[in-house]
């Protein structure tokens, strides 16, 4: 194998494909990066066999020459040491070179690395998708889902399913949901399918992370292909595959109150500092709590006590307030959390009482909603 290739068009490339790449494997091959040279360009391809992802560098592209192919072949390198290599090289242009014993030399103006590669026979083969079913999403789209949902999945294994966030494609629409069983966070969106299928399937945060990481704004579309157990993500250039999470995810439409006692209406960003502030006197260890009670003349109050730092009330005027009056504790964090990911300048939160969850919308908009279990402490 032996070709020359554009050194940032390299580095976008490995860098994109360490995403997949774990220390800790059982599979030594799997730290390595697997890299493919054909007549039509070269694919990098990195796997912790949870997620896998492979980039396409084509030989040319608008007009420019990216790869020049001198002979086919192919080599797995070690990733750490490559991709620390290939950002560290002196000029703009990469050759490699593949000798006898799978020795690789990596050129590059003055500089010559040479490399112990891996048989990329021994690479364990991407899972094979039959791609009839396909639906798409506009990259932006989809990255504002994953942004809005997976910050709430579960950091715990002791409820391995909670740890993914929940995909429902039927008539039409997406649903993502994602629960740590302390809050919860909701988002549906229509989006384009050419056939009726339902989906029902738990894809890992991890997964969802990592792909929002690398998909690029200039593309327009992702389409997306759901088997039994896979999920294949692909973009311009770019396959991006996830095991999906083996399980039912629990039935959350229970857990979304119908009806409330109080629905006040905040600015958002106001609400957000206000939050924050409050929050800097109880960061302390795992009291991260701010009471939250409703005044006269929709004023909300908004107060935090640790007893050996100190106390914080703060006044936050509301637009509207209907309902019975409140006071509720929550935690901070994971009211801010939820704040961040809402869209709109206003938020409505309707409260069922001190003790049931509540949940927040931005105003007029019903396809994102975030819920919070209130804590105990009037």
């Amino acid at each position: 194998m032996r070709f020359i290739i554009q050194r940032d068009r390299l580095v976008q490339s490995v860098q994109d494909v360490m995403k997949a790449v774990s220390t800790r494997t059982t599979i030594p091959i799997l730290t390595g990066i697997k890299m493919v040279a054909t007549n039509e360009g070269v694919t990098l391809t990195g796997s912790d066999s949870d997620i896998s992802i492979e980039s396409f560098i084509p030989r040319e592209e608008a007009g420019d020459e990216i790869v020049e192919i001198k002979q086919p072949g192919s080599i797995v390198l070690q990733a750490r040491f490559f991709s620390e290599i290939v950002k560290k090289l002196p000029t703009d242009s990469v050759e490699i070179e593949v000798e006898n014993q799978l020795e690789t030399v990596i050129r590059s103006g003055k500089s010559e690395f040479h490399l112990n590669g891996l048989d990329a026979e021994e690479y364990p083969l991407l899972p094979q998708l039959s791609e009839e079913n396909i639906f798409r999403v506009p990259i932006d789209l989809l990255k504002a889902m994953v942004r809005q949902t997976v910050f709430a999945v579960s950091t715990s294994e002791t409820r391995p399913i909670l740890t993914g966030v929940n995909w429902k494609v039927e008539q039409g629409e997406l649903t993502c949901i994602a629960t740590d069983s302390h809050r919860l966070a909701f988002r549906k969106a229509k989006i384009d399918t050419e056939n009726q299928e339902h989906y029902n399937v738990v894809i890992p945060g991890k997964s969802l992370n990592e792909l929002s990481k690398i998909l690029d704004d200039d593309n327009d579309f992702v389409e997306i292909v759901i088997t039994e157990n896979q999920v294949l993500f692909k973009a311009k250039h770019l396959l991006f595959y996830s095991r999906l999470l083996e399980g039912n995810y629990p039935d959350t439409t229970r857990l979304i109150p119908t009806e409330s006692k109080t629905d006040i209406v905040l600015n958002t960003k106001e609400f957000l500092q206000a939050i924050d502030r409050a929050s800097l006197l109880a960061r302390d260890g795992r009291n991260n709590v701010v009471k939250f009670a409703t005044l006269e003349n929709g004023i909300i109050e908004v107060s935090s006590n640790t007893p050996e730092i100190g106390k914080v009330v703060e006044e936050v005027q509301s637009q509207t307030i209907e309902g019975e009056e409140l006071k509720i504790s929550f935690s901070a964090k994971y009211m801010m959390d939820a704040l961040k990911a809402l869209e709109g300048t206003d938020v409505q939160i309707s409260f069922t009482g001190a003790m049931r969850p509540f949940f927040m919308r931005p105003l007029h908009d019903e396809s994102i909603l975030q819920l919070i279990l209130p804590v105990r402490t009037y």
